[in-house]
């Protein structure tokens, strides 16, 4: 994995540029810590960081080569899982290869197939390639976009980047945000409006797209979506065949010339994940495999059983790692630990994100990547095979909005008189929404509970777990530990998307068919244990401490945040132990304490990012 960022100006020659392009790369370090490496020809400037991992000698980027007489030039930020059956294919077509990494691969298919061969991929990325013959630049980003792209057009200059702290380098580039980026930050936040970059000028490239930037100028399409066709496997066949696709995906991912090791949580998700590594390992004679869990100082103290949180994981992680016999890594962290990493959390992800729940990914991360270089993680699995609460509970399905919205009045009603009349809060939630609903690829016919669950997958896969992506690729990146998501294969997917609500909920279990598929390969205790989101801290010290420091900022005159908020209600709210504590803000985990986390990151953000509002 890598950092990706540059610029194109066509009327200009770049080459006095080169401080400008070696800053704007040194930003994204801590995606690649391992080298960095630009290029400038005319009017492209190219920059990349380094993550190795497959072919560490031979994969330095940029990549440029020369074909029928044209230069091309490569930065790209993934892995490319079809890459060996890819190659094969170049080979016979002529072309000829000096690594045995997959940038080089993808260079060859793009010079092969042009725009066309993002079709033929199989994998996680972001890139961009320079087309000498065509005289262009095209970007793509992966299906499910597990792999950032941020870009900004200002005037004649065309700036893009894994991150957007690459792209605020550039002069032109400018951290300001309007109504919308507001309304993003205060109402959809830590969610993010697809394509959305918040600040003024700035988007993001949608999952499943790719561009081409001429002297023309710019085209964004799909090259990618969902499609909706009749499900026509029985049960048996259909847990057969997610079984076959996961277990496929999954060894694809565990190709990798540096250490791997796998995220175990005792959960269904993870330790399916571990179990069938942990098979793979022992047919190919590969040895134990390390698995790392995550947990908090004292929270079984202070654990109490909930809806979205029924049973604590540490009894069902020692079930697991004794059962598959693997390498086991125990990670725990204290409660300021977990504050202090509040601002690494919000540096790694440019905004204000998902709070402890972030902080503590990140310090997992860093913790990791002292042993392993590359994670296999369950990350998306609820929302592909509906395994949140809001899959099954009619209030949830029915809310007319993003049922991970708990509280939008509530939300609104934070924000000062001025701001809330400028941003229109609950309309722009109320549009958003109803954009998402409107993309739904409909099956003709369906009606009723399928026609309803499909809508709500389909909320989940574009609107929800882009978060959680989001989230894993910058915590796990702003170390250097590169995660791989096998649950986000697009095959996988696709085919999971079309499953009928019954043969998916088979059993009346969330995740039913996902169960039925992995018969045999999990202990049946493990297998039909109910679900249990990422852990958190319950420690009400935590709640102490993310409370006092949002009092220190609304005692803090000087505070940018303060012109934004309610700061009475706010205190109001300080003030009150169960509003502090059962208020809903975000989700399954983000409640009264996170409330008090995520508003102190908007001031560090509005401060540190210089942030104007206009």
């Amino acid at each position: 994995m890598c950092g990706i960022t540059g610029f194109i100006q066509w009327r200009d020659d770049l080459t006095q540029h080169s401080g400008l392009l070696v800053k704007m790369t040194d930003t994204l370090a801590n995606r690649g810590p391992d080298a960095a490496g630009t290029w400038i020809s005319g009017p492209v400037a190219f920059g990349h960081r380094r993550l190795s991992v497959i072919d560490p000698e031979n994969g330095a980027q940029p990549m440029i080569t020369r074909h029928e007489d044209h230069a091309y030039a490569i930065v790209y930020n993934g892995e490319l899982y079809n890459a060996p059956e890819l190659k094969k294919e170049l080979l016979v077509r002529g072309h000829q290869f000096r690594t045995e990494c997959d940038t080089e691969v993808l260079l060859h298919s793009y010079i092969e197939w042009g725009p066309d061969s993002v079709e033929k991929l199989n994998g996680i990325f972001a890139f961009a390639i320079w087309d000498g013959r065509r005289e262009q630049v095209f970007f793509a980003r992966d299906r499910l976009g597990v792999k950032p792209l941020f870009y900004s057009q200002v005037d004649d200059v065309f700036v893009f980047g894994s991150e957007p702290k690459a792209l605020l380098q550039h002069p032109k580039v400018q951290p300001v945000v309007g109504p919308e980026g507001l309304a993003e930050i205060f109402i959809i936040g830590p969610a993010r409006t697809p394509g959305q970059g918040v600040y003024k000028d700035m988007f993001e490239l949608r999952p499943g797209h790719a561009m081409i930037y001429s002297r023309e100028g710019l085209r964004n399409y799909a090259y990618w979506k969902l499609e909706s066709f009749e499900h026509t496997d029985n049960e048996n066949e259909t847990a057969a065949k997610v079984r076959e696709l996961l277990q496929d995906t999954l060894e694809r991912q565990l190709v990798s010339d540096v250490p791997v090791c796998s995220l175990l949580s005792g959960g269904l998700d993870s330790s399916a994940l571990s179990a069938l590594a942990v098979n793979y390992y022992n047919r190919t004679g590969q040895g134990q495999i390390n698995t790392f869990s995550v947990d908090y100082v004292d929270n079984d103290k202070h654990f109490k059983s909930h809806t979205f949180q029924p049973g604590a994981d540490g009894p069902w992680i020692k079930r697991m790692a004794e059962e598959l016999n693997t390498n086991h890594h125990y990670i725990n962290f204290d409660t300021p630990e977990l504050v202090e990493a509040l601002d690494n959390a919000l540096y790694s992800r440019d905004l204000p994100g998902m709070t402890d729940v972030d902080s503590s990914l990140y310090l997992f991360c860093r913790e990791i990547k002292k042993q392993a270089t590359v994670a296999i993680s369950g990350e998306a699995a609820d929302e592909i095979f509906g395994g949140y609460p809001w899959f099954h509970r009619e209030e949830m399905l029915s809310s007319g909005t993003f049922p991970w919205s708990v509280a939008p009045k509530m939300r609104a009603g934070l924000l000062s008189p001025e701001i809330g009349e400028w941003i229109r809060p609950l309309e722009y939630l109320g549009d958003r929404y109803s954009d998402a609903v409107a993309e739904v690829p409909v099956l003709t016919g369906e009606t009723g509970k399928q026609a309803q669950m499909r809508v709500m997958s389909y909320l989940n896969i574009t609107r929800f777990m882009p978060t959680l992506l989001d989230r894993k690729d910058r915590m796990s990146m702003g170390v250097g530990l590169e995660v791989r998501v096998p649950y986000c294969d697009h095959r996988l997917v696709q085919y999971v998307w079309n499953i009928p609500w019954e043969i998916k909920n088979v059993g009346n279990r969330e995740k039913g068919i996902l169960r039925k598929a992995l018969e045999g390969v999990l202990p049946d205790d493990v297998l039909y244990r109910k679900k249990s989101p990422y852990p958190k801290t319950h420690n009400p010290a935590y709640l102490d401490a993310v409370r006092q420091r949002m009092l220190n900022i609304l005692d803090d005159a000087s505070s940018p945040l303060l012109p934004l908020i309610d700061a009475a209600k706010i205190r109001e709210i300080a003030a009150s132990p169960e509003s502090s504590t059962n208020l809903p803000w975000f989700g399954q985990l983000m409640s009264g304490p996170q409330l008090f986390a995520y508003l102190s990151q908007v001031d560090l953000w509005l401060r540190t990012y210089n942030v104007a509002i206009r």
